[in-house]
């Protein structure tokens, strides 16, 4: 039996006739339940993001091994939701606009915090070394900065800091590195080392700025849950003048392109492309996604994930329970079954080879940065079939748009070749 709060996401469309039950999807239909999906999505990164919060609270008023730890993890449950959000973003400017604040990546950590002598930043980058922690007032060319109050409204004033997309201040990257510090391992196995003692107050303060330090890591987490609130309410079924309302309102052909686009551009140009390619490519860790914290294998799962809850149109909750209703293939089997019953097999065959990654960290201790080593052969190989099948999966995604009566897709390779 569904509870109320399971059977209140259940589409409409759903006709019941005795035992037995009839999808009648349309295209309204669709972007309807895929509205639902991403307001339990960007919900559920809300949710998390306020236990997040609660363990940084706890780490900064009691520092010890153990409180560092829980804040670790809950920052890598925020990640589980938040990942699957990012096929939103592409078709829906209100999500790609907005993101960054959130989710900007590689950023020079100098910018931050203190780093190791020697550290790579973006060359020309003049706040690459600005210190925020250590320095009240910064100093970048003929500008000097009020720093003396670490609030969320400064942090955020301070992205993008001297024009350079590098100088990230905010979101989940600028939280991960102040919990997990700078990975200085390179290509062998280990994360960041930061100690809880960065965050003693008083006698037993480690490399200096521990109360700027913790001020850094509670505004930087309000500010998470303070735009993931915001988001969520925009894809509330409760608002009347907000992004959903204005979405439904289209032509639903419309919101088909935005779906499709969105999932298109996420497979092809920013996972297989700028997320796998380049790092691979350039056997880079600093292009690594989750450098600091070794957990980019999941954040690139959970973001072939999303795509996949979109195509099917459903969505496991944090808490377990599921959204589920009229989807994308729902509308093209009803146009030709037997294709789409073979791009739905190449999507289970992408979210696998994806998997793989995981696997690697779990089973054999080869995170993404040890797969992407220069003389890792199997590595770049298991990274290389990703990338590979996640450029057929955007061919698959093309097919289907086109079953569905959208044409010239063309998703966002964001000037990659493949």
């Amino acid at each position: 039996m569904l509870n109320l709060r399971t059977s209140s996401l259940i589409i409409s469309s759903l006709l019941v006739t005795g035992n037995t039950a009839f999808a009648a999807s349309t295209p309204k239909d669709v972007v309807s339940n895929y509205a639902n999906i991403a307001y339990a999505v960007f919900d559920d990164a809300y949710i998390t993001a306020q236990q997040l919060q609660t363990a940084v609270d706890t780490l900064i008023e009691n520092p010890s091994a153990e409180t560092l730890e829980q804040a670790r993890k809950a920052w890598l449950a925020s990640r589980v939701p938040y990942q699957q959000s990012e096929t939103f973003r592409f078709g829906n400017a209100i999500v790609d606009d907005w993101e960054g604040q959130l989710n900007a990546w590689p950023l020079d950590e100098g910018l931050i915090d203190y780093v190791a002598d020697g550290y790579h930043h973006e060359l020309g980058n003049e706040g690459a070394q600005a210190n925020i922690i250590a320095n009240k007032t910064i100093q970048v060319g003929a500008d000097k900065i009020d720093a003396s109050k670490i609030t969320p409204e400064l942090l955020a004033s301070l992205n993008e800091l001297a024009g350079s997309e590098a100088n990230v201040a905010t979101g989940y990257h600028a939280i991960e590195f102040l919990l997990w510090g700078q990975d200085l391992h390179g290509t062998e196995p280990g994360a960041g080392e930061r100690s809880y003692t960065d965050y003693i107050q008083g006698e037993g303060c480690t490399n200096g700025n521990c109360e700027r330090r913790a001020q850094y890591l509670s505004a930087a987490s309000q500010l998470l849950v303070q735009d993931l609130g915001w988001m969520k309410d925009q894809w509330s079924t409760e608002g009347k003048d907000n992004y959903r309302s204005a979405l439904l309102q289209q032509p639903a052909e419309e919101g088909l392109r935005k779906m499709l686009f969105g999932m298109g551009s996420l497979s092809l140009g920013e996972l297989a492309g700028e997320r796998m390619k380049v790092a691979l490519e350039a056997n880079s860790t600093e292009d690594e996604h989750d450098c600091f914290s070794d957990n980019t294998h999941n954040s690139h799962f959970y973001n072939e994930q999303g795509i996949y809850n979109v195509f099917n149109g459903s969505y496991t909750r944090v808490d377990g329970s599921e959204v589920k209703g009229a989807s994308i293939k729902d509308l093209a089997a009803e146009k030709d079954k037997a294709a789409t019953d073979a791009i739905a097999q190449q999507f289970d065959e992408t979210r696998s080879s994806v998997h793989k990654l995981v696997e690697s960290a779990e089973n054999n201790n080869q995170h993404f940065d040890q797969l992407i080593a220069a003389n890792n052969k199997s590595g770049n190989e298991l990274v290389n079939n990703a990338i590979n099948s996640l450029v057929k999966q955007t061919e698959a995604i093309e097919k289907v748009a086109s079953l569905v009566g959208v044409t010239s897709l063309s998703p966002d390779n964001a000037d990659h070749e493949f």
